[in-house]
């Protein structure tokens, strides 16, 4: 854990059970919902290691990641029905090695461009984040998901 890492400070707060946005922890990583949910069902994948590059992973626990990986894809496929899934490993802010996933749908602006152009004023608006209704529904929907894999 790095002190300085906010991928290592949302893990302590899973760990201290005070991460109202985590859903499930796997052997490599934890599942959360995105903060924002401009794009419905919008999940990250945290890996507990604090490294910076996939490939930096060993064999096998590289694998492994990549495996539970997919499975949290499918689970958010499965429980949010979107027409498409794009999966995004960035780490220029937050150099700790995570996965985006965002759920596309039919009715998104520009559906046919990254996520990223639509101006982070929108997708990160306060009406975007959810309220604790909204949230705990989506967290049961995606855990059951998860769960019925």
């Amino acid at each position: 854990m790095n002190n300085e890492c906010l991928i290592c400070e949302r893990i302590m707060h899973i760990k201290t059970n005070s991460n109202p946005c985590f859903v499930k922890e796997l052997e490599t990583g934890f599942v959360v919902l995105g903060d924002y949910q401009f794009y419905k069902g919008y999940t990250l994948f945290l890996c507990k290691k604090h490294i910076p590059e996939l490939h930096m992973l060993t064999g096998s626990y590289q694998k492994l990641f990549l495996e539970e990986l997919a499975y949290v894809g499918k689970a958010v496929f499965t429980a949010f029905q979107p027409m498409k899934l794009n999966y995004e490993i960035l780490g220029n802010r937050d150099p700790h090695l995570h996965c985006h996933i965002f759920p596309r749908y039919k009715n998104d602006p520009n559906r046919r461009q990254p996520i990223w152009l639509i101006d982070e004023a929108i997708r990160n608006a306060e009406q975007e984040k959810p309220d604790e209704k909204l949230l705990s529904s989506l967290k049961i929907k995606l855990l059951k998901s998860l769960e019925n894999l």
